[in-house]
């Protein structure tokens, strides 16, 4: 996830002079010696506007590519964005076929379970593949242009609440297998502040600066609001049935690292 607010279209502004034609409409072809280029990393202060995110990160960022070609082929070359890309592709690529994996390996050991049962945990993995994904390919394409770099890091925050919302479900879905109105009322909630967090992300009077904390308090808002179910559960069933239910113990683990990384998101916006 990144701080950055890609702005408009500037084409012009990517440190290679792009020769146009006399028209003024479409680019003449480059020479090849500013074609070679393209790969070429370069310094925070040469970068256009648009790509300025982190001055604290002085180099190794990529040139403004326009093309989804060479920012698809960056994934092979190395740069500041390469660890954001890798450690949210490998995940996003293993998570689909580990599901699988799992539901060949239980399958035999829970013959009872029901597509209802498939269908909770499959929202999981879902989710995680999901955000892993989109994350995945904002980094990857964030220098293509202003537009495409706005609409992927639109993407990259709407994965989250998907998770968010696809890791709530099963564990809702689970610890109140008895009482089908208090799982569709928990599972109202969180899509509701999913759709919140999503529209507080996407929406552009909402994407200013002066948004950026309320975004992130929302996210933590969102990861918190498993705090209402848990207590409800404790209430009902008491602690040994809801770690047998739901494996409580890791649920906590797993909103303490949604809310770490809401933090940390939250702590890299602050002036330095």
């Amino acid at each position: 996830m990144s701080t950055r607010d890609p702005g408009n279209d500037r084409p012009e502004d990517d440190g290679i002079t792009v020769p146009r034609s006399s028209e003024g409409m479409d680019p003449v072809k480059q020479p090849d010696e500013v074609e070679d280029l393209w790969h070429t990393l370069i310094h925070w202060n040469d970068l256009p506007h648009w790509l300025q995110d982190n001055h604290f990160i002085h180099g190794s960022y990529r040139r403004a590519s326009y093309s989804y070609t060479r920012s698809l082929q960056s994934i092979l070359h190395w740069h500041n964005e390469s660890v954001n890309i890798w450690t949210h592709l490998v995940p996003a690529t293993l998570s689909l076929p580990f599901a699988a994996f799992l539901y060949i390996v239980l399958k035999p050991r829970y013959e009872k379970a029901s597509v209802a049962d498939v269908i909770a945990m499959s929202c999981f993995f879902g989710g995680a593949a999901a955000c892993l994904g989109l994350s995945a390919f904002y980094h990857t394409l964030s220098n293509h242009s202003p537009r495409v770099a706005r609409l992927w890091n639109q993407l990259d925050y709407a994965g989250i609440s998907v998770l968010i919302a696809g890791s709530f479900i099963p564990s809702v879905y689970y610890g109140f297998w008895c009482h089908p109105w208090k799982q569709w009322t928990y599972w109202t909630m969180i899509c509701t502040l999913g759709i919140a967090c999503t529209t507080t992300s996407v929406l552009p009077r909402f994407r200013t600066p002066a948004w950026r904390p309320y975004r992130a308090l929302m996210f933590v808002g969102m990861g918190i609001s498993a705090v209402f179910p848990v207590l409800d559960g404790l209430w009902t069933f008491g602690l040994g049935d809801m770690e047998n239910q739901i494996g409580l113990s890791w649920l906590v683990l797993q909103g303490a690292l949604y809310i770490l990384g809401a933090g940390l998101y939250a702590v890299s916006l602050q002036p330095h």
